[in-house]
C-alpha cells in the first residue's frame, strides 16, 4: 500500500506464501477484474472510482486491513470516444481529399480531351491551309514555268538577231581592219626606214664621242694616278713621321712608368736575379689602373705578389696626351719585373 509501512514477521515460509505477498496478489486480482469490467461496459456517465478494503492476516494474530484510498483510474471510455472521433474526422478528410483528387483528375481529363480536340482542329486547319498553299504554289509554279518558257523563246529570238547583227558588224570590222592593217604596214615600213637611218647616224655619233671620251678618260686616269701616287707618298711620309713621333713619345712615358714602378717595388729577400714576373697592365684614358694580370710567374709567390703590389700602388700612371699614342702603346702593355731591371 502506497503511503503506509507495515512490519512483517518472518515465519519461515517461502516469500510467495507470506501474508504480504498474498495481500498484494489479491489487490492485483481485484484491480484487474475492475479494469476488465470497465472495458466491457460503456456507461453513459462516468462511475465513481471504486474503494477496496483488504485486511492482512498473519499467523500470530489477526489485524484489521487498512482502508485503501481511492485510486484515480484513467477514463478509457473518453479516450476511446475521442480516438473514434479523430478517426471519423480523418476518414472524412481522407474521403474529401479523395473526392477532390477525383474531381481534379476529371478536370484534368476533360482539359486534356479539350486540348487534344483543339490540337486536332488546329492540325486539320493547318492541313487545309497547307493544301491551299500547295495548290497556290503549284499554280504559281505553272504560271512561272509558262512565263519562263516565253522568256526563253523571246531570248532565243533576241540572241539570233544579236548574232546576225554581230556577224554583219564583224564582217564590216574585218574589212576595215584589213584596210587599216595595210595602211599601218606601209606607215610602219616608212617609219622603220627613218628610224634605221636615224639609228645609224646616232651610232656613228656615239662612236665618235666614245673615242673622244676614252681619250679624255685615259688622260684623266693618268692624271689621277700621278696625283694618287704623290698623295700616297705624302701620307706615307706623314705616317712615318707620326709613327716616329709616337714611338719617341711612348719611349719617354715608358721610361717614366718603369721609373715609378722601380720606386714603388720592394722585392722580397728571397728574390734572385733569375726570377722574372711578367704582368699585363690595362690603363684608363685618365692614367688610372683598370686591371693587372700575371701572365708569366716567377715561380715565387712572394716575388709575384710584390710585383702586383707595386703595380697597384700607383694611383695614376704617366701617359701621353695624344689619344692615338695612348691607344697604341699604353691602353694595354706588358712589363717584366726582374731584380736587375724593369722592361
Amino acid at each position: 500500500m502506497r503511503g503506509h509501512e507495515r512490519d512483517v514477521t518472518n515465519t519461515g515460509q517461502p516469500p510467495w506464501k507470506s501474508p504480504v505477498a498474498l495481500s498484494i496478489l489479491l489487490h492485483g486480482l481485484i484491480l484487474g477484474v475492475a479494469l476488465a469490467g470497465w472495458t466491457w461496459t460503456n456507461p453513459s456517465e462516468d462511475p465513481p472510482p471504486p474503494s477496496i478494503s483488504a485486511r492482512l492476516i498473519t499467523p500470530n494474530e489477526p489485524e484489521p486491513s487498512p482502508v485503501t484510498e481511492p485510486v484515480d483510474e484513467p477514463d478509457h471510455d473518453e479516450e476511446r470516444r475521442q480516438e473514434e472521433e479523430r478517426k471519423r474526422k480523418e476518414e472524412a478528410e481522407r474521403r474529401k481529399a479523395e473526392e477532390e483528387r477525383e474531381r481534379e483528375e476529371a478536370r484534368r481529363i476533360q482539359q486534356e480531351k479539350e486540348r487534344k480536340q483543339e490540337q486536332q482542329r488546329q492540325e486539320e486547319a493547318a492541313k487545309r491551309e497547307r493544301e491551299q498553299q500547295r495548290k497556290a504554289e503549284e499554280a504559281a509554279r505553272q504560271k512561272a514555268a509558262a512565263e519562263a518558257k516565253e522568256r526563253e523563246r523571246q531570248k532565243a529570238e533576241e540572241e539570233k538577231r544579236r548574232q546576225e547583227e554581230a556577224a554583219r558588224k564583224a564582217a564590216e570590222e574585218k574589212r576595215r581592219a584589213e584596210e587599216q592593217r595595210r595602211k599601218e604596214e606601209a606607215e610602219r615600213k616608212a617609219r622603220e626606214e627613218r628610224e634605221r637611218q636615224e639609228a645609224e647616224r646616232k651610232r656613228k655619233e656615239r662612236e665618235r664621242r666614245l673615242k673622244e671620251q676614252q681619250l679624255e678618260a685615259l688622260a684623266e686616269e693618268a692624271q689621277q694616278e700621278r696625283e694618287a701616287e704623290e698623295r700616297r707618298k705624302r701620307e706615307a711620309a706623314a705616317a712615318k713621321a707620326r709613327e716616329a713621333q709616337m714611338l719617341t713619345e711612348s719611349q719617354k712615358y715608358q721610361a717614366l712608368i718603369r721609373e715609378r714602378l722601380s720606386q714603388a717595388w720592394y722585392p722580397p729577400s728571397s728574390a734572385t736575379e733569375e726570377m722574372t714576373a711578367r704582368l699585363q697592365i690595362t690603363l684608363l684614358p685618365t692614367g688610372e689602373l683598370a686591371s693587372v694580370k700575371l701572365v708569366s710567374t716567377s715561380g715565387n709567390t712572394a716575388f709575384d705578389n710584390s710585383a702586383l703590389g707595386a703595380v697597384k700602388s700607383l694611383n695614376r700612371y704617366p701617359i701621353p696626351d695624344d689619344r692615338d699614342t695612348f691607344e697604341k702603346y699604353f691602353r694595354q702593355f706588358t712589363i717584366e719585373f726582374n731584380p736587375r731591371r724593369l722592361r
